[in-house]
């Protein structure tokens, strides 16, 4: 798997040898070009590609384990009209997940969040605006995003969050330094629904269940009604393959709040 650091280095060495051969050989100044067109193809795409772990390493799944169990994880809410119905969706078919809360949206729907945690589920921090600009966010700025989203849910549930779902699955230098310096996991997933898009609704439940097995991390968003249709004949396809969805925290044997 590429990797910032590696990437640098080739492309720095190649770039120095190259300017070293320019002095015995004539080279091409394309060369030089092309280099560095390549090496901004290569960090643009690892900045949106989570799964390359190109910047830091996420988790994004746990293949190793031997229970038949997979975690659905949900970004973007909590939503007033739909988290609660994917609330009682997994409660009507006894699964849990993981919500991946906006701190913002937090403090708008305080009662979801609480109803979150109540019934068993697990929180985990998705920055505090969602900001479309974030992969643009300075080190501190993102640090302080993603303190204030940690606060926001502290002082309602007394739970600190040790987990950090990347905004658009964004990552970056910037961002690396803010996991690294509050010592936060990055999770990622590997079956992506796709729930967003333009997709009908057949589309995005055969896209999942087409592909999903025992320790993969599904992506969701409970912010619309298709997703909501989806999920429930999602619950139906887990339980017809004897599939427990957990939250991710057991899933990956993480933990996924600070210790008292």
């Amino acid at each position: 798997m590429l990797r910032r650091r590696t990437v640098n280095g080739i492309a720095g060495i190649t770039l120095v040898l190259l300017t070293i051969s320019s002095f015995i050989v004539e080279v091409p100044n394309w060369s030089f070009l092309f280099i560095a067109i390549v090496w901004f193809l290569i960090t643009l795409s690892g900045s949106f590609f989570i799964r390359w772990n190109y910047h830091l390493t996420s988790l994004h799944s746990n293949k190793n384990t031997t229970k038949e169990q997979v975690a659905i994880t949900f970004d973007d809410g909590p939503h007033p009209e739909f988290t609660p119905r994917a609330l009682d969706l997994l409660k009507k078919y006894n699964a849990k997940a993981t919500f991946f809360c906006i701190g913002q949206e937090v403090e708008k729907h305080p009662e979801i969040l609480k109803r979150i945690l109540a019934e068993g589920h697990l929180v985990g921090n998705h920055t505090y605006s969602h900001s479309k600009s974030f992969g643009f966010f300075n080190t501190d700025k993102v640090v302080s995003e993603l303190q204030q989203t940690t606060q926001v849910i502290k002082e309602l549930t007394g739970k600190e969050m040790k987990l950090y779902r990347p905004a658009f699955a964004v990552t970056n230098p910037m961002i690396e330094r803010a996991v690294k310096q509050l010592k936060v996991s990055s999770i990622g997933w590997n079956v992506r629904s796709l729930d967003t898009t333009s997709r009908s609704e057949k589309m995005i439940l055969k896209r999942i269940t087409g592909k999903v097995s025992k320790g993969d991390v599904i992506l969701l968003h409970d912010t619309s009604q298709k997703t909501i249709n989806v999920l429930e004949q999602l619950l139906l396809f887990l339980q017809e393959k004897n599939l427990e969805s957990v939250t991710v925290d057991q899933l990956l044997e993480i933990e996924a709040y600070e210790a008292k």
